[in-house]
Parts: structure tokens; C-alpha cells; sequence
């Protein structure tokens, strides 16, 4: 009776580890195999010869082809819209060139009367906006496709954030808007200033467009040991926390700023133009009290 009883505890025993062994072996595999999916290489079944595992390693390579597929189409796809646009911005620049001249020559006949003056000036100012809108699509595709290399080089902080204030300073005082930078000391950073002015340019003018008449924008310089960070500060109508990461993105705009002018180029031109200076940018914002957007420009070459 007790032999009985030690074999079969031994038999127990014996189904306890295989099973263990089985669904060890079987675990290895799976994570193996997901191990490959995540890393983008090829599944190999030449090893996997037990049917449940074979026959989820078969599903699992169908959902991979699949997904490999369509991250090729959208690659293609998406390279396809770069050409659309860069096409379509060099085939109506000219164009638009004429019209602009057009509108100049009537502008100047004498026997223009007070209201189609007014409505010339109202035209150039139409004009223009799509003319800003067609050379940032260029440089934004151009940007993306490597086709524009600029060099950062150790520049004043200070003549750039000038160049960008005074760049929007018309637009602010036309809504009584307040432009303050608190005192710093000048700094040298790495940055090519022309390119750089553009990226306070998009962010300041944003600023000055949600923001209410008689608001006020700071711009703060906060030294840090790689980098320095410049701060712009607004009150205006803020972002909600949920699209705060999306406002980077190509052509992204909030449904709460879809009746107000705009593109959705402007700061992801930026974040392309703060990429190849090796800076990058954040927001914080509170929706309903404003917000800041924070641009990081290397304090060395890392």
C-alpha cells in the first residue's frame, strides 16, 4: 500500500514538472516570437514543432506581413503627399506672383475709387497669407525630405529674440497686446538665428492671435547646464490638456480655434527647424488662462 501510494506521488510528480517544463518551454516561445514582431525581424518556425504553438506562430507571421504591408503603403502614401504639395507650391507661385502684380498695377491707376482701394488692400492681405502659406509648405516638405541644411553656430540670444519681436510687433500693438522680456544676461548659443527667429516668429504670433486685446505675452531666459530655455509666456484661451501633445503635429488645429485663421504649419515647422539645431520644444498650457511654450537651444554642441 505505501509502495502504491510513493508511485503514484511519483507519477504526480512526474505530470507537475513535465506540465511545468511544457508551459515553460511554451512561454520562452511566445515571448521569443513576440520579441522578434517588436524588433521588425522575420519569425522562424524551423524550431516550433508542437502544434498549439505552431498554429498561433502562423497567426501571429499573418499579422505581421500585414502590418509590415501596410507600413509600406503608408510610407509610400505619405511620400506621395510630400511630392503633391511641394509640386503644387511651385506650380502656383507663379501664378500667384502675377496676381499680386495685377492687384499692384490697378492699385496704382488714378481713377481708382476710395472703396476699390479698399478692397485691393483687403485682396494683398489675402494675398500674402496664401503666398505664407505656399513658402511654408515648401520649407516644411523640404525640411522633411533633408533638402534644407542649415548650419547652428554659436549666436546671440539676444539679436534673435529681438529679430522676433519686432517681426510681430506691428500685430501686437494693433490689439494693444503687451510684449514684455524680463531682463537677462546675453548668451552665445548654438543656433542659426535666421531659422531660429522664424521658430519665436510662429510661436509669438500664435501667442498674439489667441490672445485678447490688452493681454500681455512674457518672454522669459532660464539658463540651464546644457541648454537654455526660452520661455513665452500668454494669457490668452489656452489648450486642453488632451491635445496639448498634438499641437506639434503637421497641420493638427483644436475645434476650438477652427473659426479663426490658421494653417496648423507654423510650430511643427518649428519643431523640424529646433530638430536639425538638436533643440526641441514643449507646452504647458490651462485651458481658459493661457499658455507657454518653452524652445530649448543647446548651450554647447552635444
Amino acid at each position: 500500500m505505501i509502495c502504491f501510494i510513493v508511485a503514484l506521488i511519483i507519477m504526480f510528480g512526474i505530470v507537475v514538472i513535465h506540465s511545468w517544463y511544457r508551459n515553460r518551454k511554451m512561454y520562452h516561445t511566445i515571448d521569443h516570437m513576440l520579441d522578434e514582431v517588436l524588433n521588425r525581424e522575420k519569425i522562424t518556425v524551423s524550431d516550433i514543432k508542437e502544434g498549439e504553438i505552431s498554429a498561433l506562430a502562423s497567426k501571429v507571421i499573418r499579422i505581421q506581413e500585414k502590418m509590415e504591408g501596410e507600413l509600406v503603403q503608408a510610407e509610400i502614401e505619405k511620400e506621395q503627399v510630400k511630392g503633391l504639395i511641394s509640386n503644387m507650391s511651385h506650380q502656383l507661385k507663379t501664378p500667384l506672383a502675377n496676381v499680386m502684380m495685377y492687384r499692384e498695377l490697378l492699385e496704382e491707376e488714378s481713377t481708382v475709387s476710395g472703396q476699390e482701394q479698399l478692397f485691393l488692400a483687403k485682396m494683398k492681405q489675402q494675398l500674402e497669407k496664401i503666398d505664407w502659406i505656399l513658402h511654408s509648405l515648401f520649407k516644411m516638405v523640404r525640411l522633411e525630405q533633408g533638402a534644407i541644411i542649415f548650419e547652428a553656430v554659436s549666436s546671440s540670444l539676444k539679436k534673435t529674440l529681438l529679430g522676433a519681436v519686432n517681426a510681430v510687433y506691428e500685430k501686437a500693438e494693433k490689439k494693444n497686446i503687451e510684449i514684455i522680456t524680463e531682463p537677462f544676461q546675453d548668451c552665445m548659443l548654438y543656433h542659426n538665428s535666421k531659422w531660429t527667429v522664424e521658430v519665436f516668429v510662429n510661436i509669438l504670433e500664435n501667442a498674439i492671435k489667441y490672445t485678447a486685446a490688452h493681454g500681455r505675452i512674457h518672454i522669459r531666459v532660464c539658463p540651464m547646464e546644457l541648454f537654455t530655455e526660452v520661455q513665452i509666456e500668454d494669457n490668452g484661451i489656452g489648450i486642453r490638456e488632451p491635445e496639448q501633445p498634438d499641437v506639434f503635429k503637421r497641420f493638427y488645429r483644436s475645434k476650438e480655434v477652427e473659426n479663426k485663421e490658421g494653417s496648423g504649419i507654423g510650430l511643427y515647422l518649428s519643431r523640424l527647424i529646433l530638430e536639425q539645431e538638436k533643440g526641441y520644444m514643449t507646452v504647458k498650457s490651462e485651458y481658459g488662462k493661457g499658455s507657454c511654450f518653452s524652445v530649448f537651444l543647446q548651450n554647447c554642441q552635444i
